[in-house]
């Protein structure tokens, strides 16, 4: 039987670290407008911050629909899925804040994530929990977990930071969304 929490308690903590996969969704305010479920990986790249925050490195892509979502109303939910021992489903849903590079906060958020910090990075992603949830997951499969994809860092690790940035501004969907909504603040700003 599902269960709802306040907080993100010593238990869902262990749980939610221990997975090496999470999803986000979220969706523009418009109900025509298209819903986004994102996977995220990269070790390292999720922190608990407390029992209400959670903290994820956004790196660069293709596109920039999450952020899009955030900047025009917050929303957002992250799951994680138990792929092996029991079988388990969180959920954190809350208001998530893309922090940019040239916030005065994303430095001492970054630095927490240590050695996950790589080229390409364009945000911080600061979601606060407003339910906590969890479901059984009986009808999730088992999967072998087989190590990192190493492509998504070797491919921006050949960048320099200003080759990165005009990638960034040279794709459609990362200045604005598929629906049309701001999602990179461009141009974007050099690591400080």
């Amino acid at each position: 039987m599902g269960k709802t929490y306040e907080r993100i308690d010593g238990r869902l903590r262990e749980f939610i670290e221990a997975q090496p996969v999470f999803f986000t969704a979220t969706a523009p305010l418009d109900p025509g407008g298209h819903v986004n479920v994102s996977p995220k990986g990269r070790s390292g790249t999720l922190r608990v911050l407390d029992e209400r925050r959670v903290a994820y490195l956004d790196f660069g892509g293709s596109h920039a629909e999450t952020i899009a979502h955030l900047r025009e109303n917050g929303r957002i939910t992250l799951m994680w899925c138990a792929f092996d021992g029991p079988p388990k489903i969180v959920r954190v849903h809350g208001s998530g804040e893309p922090v940019f590079r040239d916030d005065p906060r994303f430095a001492d958020l970054v630095a927490g994530f240590g050695e996950a910090d790589g080229p390409g990075l364009r945000a911080v992603v600061v979601v606060t929990a407003e339910l906590v949830s969890d479901t059984c997951g009986y009808a999730v499969p088992f999967l072998d977990y087989r190590g990192e994809r190493e492509l998504h860092a070797q491919h921006f690790g050949r960048k320099s930071d200003e080759e990165f940035r005009a990638y960034c501004e040279g794709k459609p969907h990362n200045s604005a969304s598929i629906d049309g909504l701001p999602a990179l603040p461009m141009p974007v700003p050099p690591r400080g």
